[in-house]
């Protein structure tokens, strides 16, 4: 066998099975890892391109001051600090003695005034019956009043053919003195009847006017009766004032009462919290640009460390906060600088807040609102994150394992 010297042996080059398992271990964690944080900037620049931001926002809600309708010493509380109540629950209790005295005081006074009432109205039913008697009396006279003037006007016609015929000698004397003493009783019958007939109507007239003198003291009888129900009325409800009801669900705060204290009209003895609340986020006038009503929001709570929850914005505040503050800005005097300002805006929460948790006004949240119609669904972000992972560790892998070129 000839040997060519020449020549040079091929080494053998033997890959370490070890050193390829860990470069293996290590590369998949690394691309995990690479992937997630890509997910998470990609998503970053996503919000920050589709979305608008604050920190400057709090949680807002209406805060319903609980003071007395009438004065009165307390007799009973029924609630502590902090706790949560329902709608019509017993707050406090006043002392009812006084407004129960009164109550009976008025209800004695509107049964007086009933009873003069009821007097009046008989006595209105007795006018009408005097009234009704006087007329049919009336009618009586002028009907004798009628029948005496015909008495007299036949009397008087045949006093007339009397005196004719005496003329005449037709007739006695005895018979003339006859028909002038018939004619006489007649006419003085007629002016009697007639003079009783004005009697009679003269007394419809004033039965008439006391009738009406009557109705008039039944219409000042009966609004007394009218205010003396009013007064019980409002003695009733001052009674039940002396009760004070919780007029909505929420969380007793800021308590300034307690059994015994002496409370007068409109003295501030509680508030509650009702449990209805929203956020109030004070945008950058530079955020507002594609910021409208109904867009969707994400609302960070800190107080739930962080959870996020389902709302939109209701409303935008048609000028900044600073303009409605107690002293605002005047910026027409003095030299000015030009500063950013906020705008409230108002997002109402889509979903109920978890229970167990006090969320209340005051508290720091971070809404992230959408002002793009186009947003990057989460699964094409991963799935790009691991896309450009893959391809980063497989160019990682090629050019660690190339081989050197030969020399």
């Amino acid at each position: 066998m000839n040997e060519n010297p020449s020549t040079t042996p091929t080494p053998i080059v033997t890959v370490n099975p070890v050193t390829k398992f860990n470069t293996s271990l290590v590369l998949w964690p690394t691309a995990i890892a690479l992937a997630v944080l890509l997910y998470f900037g990609l998503k970053s620049i996503a919000d920050f391109i589709t979305h608008e931001s604050t920190d400057d926002a709090f949680i807002a809600g209406h805060v319903v001051s609980i003071a007395p309708r009438i004065a009165g010493q307390v007799a009973a509380v029924h609630v502590l600090d902090n706790q949560l109540v329902r709608s019509n629950d017993l707050l406090v209790e006043l002392d009812p003695a006084d407004y129960a005295i009164t109550v009976a005081q008025k209800n004695s006074a509107a049964v007086s005034q009933d009873a003069n009432f009821r007097t009046v109205i008989a006595a209105v039913e007795l006018m009408r019956a005097k009234v009704a008697t006087a007329a049919a009396s009336a009618r009586k006279a002028k009907a004798d009043a009628d029948a005496a003037e015909s008495t007299a006007k036949k009397s008087q016609a045949d006093f007339d053919r009397a005196q004719g015929l005496v003329k005449e000698k037709t007739i006695s004397s005895q018979e003339f003195d006859a028909a002038l003493a018939a004619n006489t009783k007649a006419q003085a019958d007629f002016k009697s009847a007639q003079d009783n007939a004005d009697e009679e109507t003269s007394k419809v007239d004033e039965a008439e006017k006391q009738l009406d003198a009557v109705f008039a003291e039944k219409e000042m009888a009966f609004s007394q009766l009218n205010e003396s129900q009013t007064n019980v009325a409002a003695a009733k409800l001052n009674l039940s004032y002396t009760k004070i009801f919780a007029p909505c669900d929420g969380r007793i705060t800021r308590k300034q009462v307690e059994a015994g204290d002496y409370l007068e009209v409109g003295q501030q003895i509680l508030s509650i919290v009702p449990l209805e609340v929203w956020v109030v986020a004070n945008f950058k006038e530079s955020q507002l640009d594609k910021m409208r009503a109904g867009q969707p929001t994400m609302v960070e709570i800190d107080a739930l460390g962080g959870r996020e929850f389902r709302a939109h914005v209701d409303s935008i505040q048609a000028g900044s906060g600073a303009s409605f503050s107690l002293l605002p800005p005047e910026n027409a005097t003095g030299n000015f600088v030009k500063v950013v300002q906020r705008v409230p805006v108002k997002i109402v929460f889509d979903e109920p807040l978890p229970e167990g948790f006090v969320i209340g006004p005051g508290l720091s949240v971070t809404p992230s609102v959408q002002v793009s119609k186009f947003v990057l669904p989460a699964w094409l972000l991963a799935i790009t994150a691991v896309i450009i992972a893959g391809a980063a560790i497989w160019f990682f892998k090629f050019f660690t394992n190339r081989k050197p070129a030969a020399k």
